[in-house]
């Protein structure tokens, strides 16, 4: 009886004890529980703290943030500040505002110059006939220049002091954008250096622009130096990295665009403040490049082209675009550029991405430029005598 009777204790004993398969049954629950624990931890941190950098991303996935992205939710919206939702109200309201329709819309022709018009001439013979039709608005910053044209004669406006890569420069644009305001006729505002030329004759531009329902500025993303490397996070909250643009200082815009230009002050005032030559960590801003492609970008990004109607030759590679001279002036130079389909972008990184993208107006490609830019003085005479051949349509 004792024999058996600890034989029967002793079994009771080993019972209590799992044998391996059973030690394994009761740890694998606690597995599961921590991988759980784990992935959970790491989903809400992802969601509250989401990774801000490319190496983050590709800590977490080996396609890297986007493939995060869209595996997470989406992160919840930025709270807008007070002037935010002040601005954009006024912003919405003028977009939504039907414009009331001219009798006799005009193009505002607005030259930005430090003095002197040295192509006066072929403007005037890209004006004749066509009075009425468009009105012409001279910035002189430094000199008044003398004219030879009846179309540029009393045409300037107040004018102030303006230096390259400063404010000053976005503030002429605003002075010449109000003067033209003025008219309630101007329908559609074209911004134009003293080395601007036109590429076409005066009916085809005109088309081009009072027919097009949106505004010719150009805005790309360039995630190098010479773009989103000029960024400065002083302009935060209203102006975030992720929507920081380059693009063309030349433009041209509707009427409503126009207006709403003139309304901003909260955008403006971030780019005056924090974009300009010289900044925190030696940094050059320029705010002509970055303040309308960014303003345009963030609140109306299906009311603009992406690309400029005016040329330049951007392939010297240097600070300034190729400065054409009387010896490049050919029929086939003019022809080729009137006859670009294709808007290109260059990021500023070690890449070099090369960004190439259709001119699309009304649903169909459509020839870029209107006009271009940089010639000098001496071209002047070659480009009229030229200027019905490259200029027929």
């Amino acid at each position: 009886m004792k024999s058996a009777t600890a034989w029967r204790l002793g079994m009771k004993g080993m019972q209590l004890l799992p044998g391996p398969r059973q030690r394994t049954q009761l740890k694998k629950p606690t597995w599961i529980i921590v991988l759980i624990s784990f992935v959970s931890f790491f989903l809400v941190c992802a969601y509250v703290y989401p990774p801000r950098s490319a190496a983050a991303c590709y800590i977490f996935s080996s396609r890297g943030c986007k493939a995060l992205e869209k595996w997470l939710p989406p992160a919840p919206a930025r709270e807008l500040t007070d002037d935010e939702v002040a601005s954009r109200v006024v912003i919405r309201d003028i977009l939504n505002v039907p414009l009331t329709i001219s009798l006799n819309p005009k193009i505002a022709f607005m030259f930005l110059t430090p003095g002197a018009l040295p192509f006066e001439k072929l403007w005037d013979k890209f004006f004749q006939g066509h009075e009425g039709r468009f009105s012409v608005y001279v910035h002189a910053s430094k000199d008044k220049p003398l004219h030879f044209s009846r179309y540029f004669i009393n045409r300037e406006i107040r004018s102030g002091e303006v230096e390259w890569g400063k404010i000053s420069m976005v503030d002429a644009e605003r002075r010449l954008i109000a003067n033209a305001l003025k008219d309630q006729d101007n329908q559609h505002f074209v911004l134009l250096s003293d080395s601007c030329i036109p590429l076409h004759d005066f009916d085809y531009v005109y088309n081009y622009l009072m027919y097009a329902n949106i505004s010719f500025i150009d805005s790309f993303e360039d995630p190098g130096p010479h773009g989103s490397g000029r960024y400065i996070e002083h302009m935060l909250p209203e102006v975030e990295k992720k929507d920081f643009r380059k693009g063309a200082q030349w433009f041209t815009m509707k009427r409503q665009h126009a207006i709403i230009v003139m309304a901003d002050s909260l955008y403006y005032t971030k780019f005056r403040d924090y974009c300009r030559p010289g900044m925190e960590g030696s940094r050059n801003c320029y705010s002509d490049e970055h303040y309308l492609p960014t303003f345009f970008s963030m609140l109306d990004p299906a009311g603009i082209s992406n690309w400029s109607v005016t040329h330049v030759d951007w392939s010297e590679g240097k600070w300034h675009p190729k400065s054409y001279e009387a010896q490049d002036i050919t029929l086939e130079l003019m022809r080729n550029i009137t006859s670009i389909v294709d808007s290109v972008h260059v990021t500023s990184d070690e890449k070099k991405e090369v960004q190439i993208r259709p001119c699309v107006l009304h649903g169909d490609q459509q020839p870029c430029y209107l006009f271009a830019r940089k010639f000098l003085p001496e071209t002047q005479n070659n480009l009229i005598q030229l200027f019905r051949n490259y200029t027929f349509t």
